[in-house]
């Protein structure tokens, strides 16, 4: 792209200025702090209190019920490491780029999440017969596409079942910050983040599918906007590494002192990393990596690899393989809203 085509607009700039994303440098923690793990609000953050807050769960069900913060806490709690990605991560580097929250390849983090198990909440209840999915919805209200609305997912009951989903009321062993859906948000390891519902207010059973706006338009796969297009769903595997040496402040190009570790992280929410290859010519030729622990079944896995580098100029990038068989593309594959752009990341390094 030319310089004039890298204009963010006055919108894209309010989106960027109240959303952030995760300083590549913290891959190096397995959790990542909770004041750098990445945020996207799409609308306002609700005011909330602990102690009025409350979950209706109703719809198809035998028994709905009403439950408190401090009912939930009541029940038997469950901790996951989990890592979350924005479903529009990479999209700013997509050409032509599609205006909204203008991501690079930060949207990202892994946190430790307590909370009640959906599971058993929902058999307690008594799903009825004829139930098809799980909607949940936020405090959070807004407009968008010309539409009133809260924020609300759904998902399939088999969906809601196989995900170990959650309704959290910890982040790394502390309450839940403002930002992040206090007093309670859900959390879908596996998928998208735009799944995880934060500020959740209300559990519904439904015996037909949800034709909200976040679920029909928004967050699909499409071309053209009179598509109807295929919904997001798991995390497609990414790889990822801390820019290795210094950067340049302006531009963030590397400056390496001569051989050295790299490191990164990857993850999938369609199976296990089995693999990340590394390469520092752009993706023309390919070296395998060392993967290194992970945090838990939902969380990233550790990558190491010794670069034996000599002075000159690079562009090193890493891919990722999950064991459903997929893996990350050499390059982007584009779409009208730059969800799941998986494409390798590139960092251009000056070894001196």
């Amino acid at each position: 792209m030319d310089s004039k085509d890298l204009s963010i607009s006055l919108e894209e700039l309010q989106l960027a200025a109240r959303n952030h994303g995760m300083p590549l440098e913290a891959l190096r923690y397995s959790i990542t702090p909770v004041g750098l793990h990445y945020l996207l609000i799409h609308y306002d953050i609700p005011l909330t209190e602990a102690e009025s807050w409350s979950i209706e769960l109703g719809g198809l069900v035998d028994r709905p019920a009403t439950l408190s913060l401090e009912a939930l806490k009541l029940r038997d709690s469950e901790e996951l490491p989990v890592t979350m990605e924005c479903a529009g991560n990479g999209r700013a580097r997509l050409d032509p780029r599609p205006v909204s929250q203008p991501w690079l390849l930060e949207a990202v983090g892994t946190a430790r999440w307590r909370g009640a198990p959906l599971g058993p909440l929902l058999e307690e209840a008594g799903v009825a017969g004829g139930a098809v999915e799980v909607l949940f919805t936020g405090a959070d209200s807004g407009r968008e596409g010309g539409i009133d609305q809260q924020y609300q997912r759904s998902l399939s009951i088999d969906d809601v079942l196989d995900s170990d989903a959650l309704l959290a009321y910890e982040m790394n062993g502390a309450p839940l910050p403002p930002q992040h859906g206090f007093p309670v948000r859900l959390v879908v390891p596996g998928w998208y983040g735009m799944t995880s519902v934060k500020w959740l207010t209300r559990i519904d059973v439904l015996g037909e599918p949800f034709a909200g706006y976040q679920q029909l338009h928004s967050y699909r796969l499409r071309q053209q906007e009179d598509e109807e297009g295929d919904p997001l769903s798991r995390m497609l595997p990414r790889s990822l590494m801390v820019p290795p040496g210094r950067p340049e402040f302006l531009t963030r190009e590397r400056i390496v002192d001569g051989p050295c570790a790299l490191e990164g992280r990857a993850w999938s929410g369609h199976g296990e990393i089995v693999g990340v290859d590394v390469s520092d010519d752009g993706g023309q030729s390919w070296a395998p990596a060392e993967l290194g622990d992970s945090p838990g079944r939902w969380a990233w896995v550790g990558w190491t690899y010794r670069w034996d580098a000599e002075p000159g100029s690079y562009e090193l990038c890493c891919r990722a393989r999950d064991s459903a068989g997929n893996e990350q593309p050499v390059e982007p594959l584009w779409n009208l809203g730059g969800y799941a752009n998986n494409a390798v990341q590139r960092v251009p390094v000056t070894v001196v």
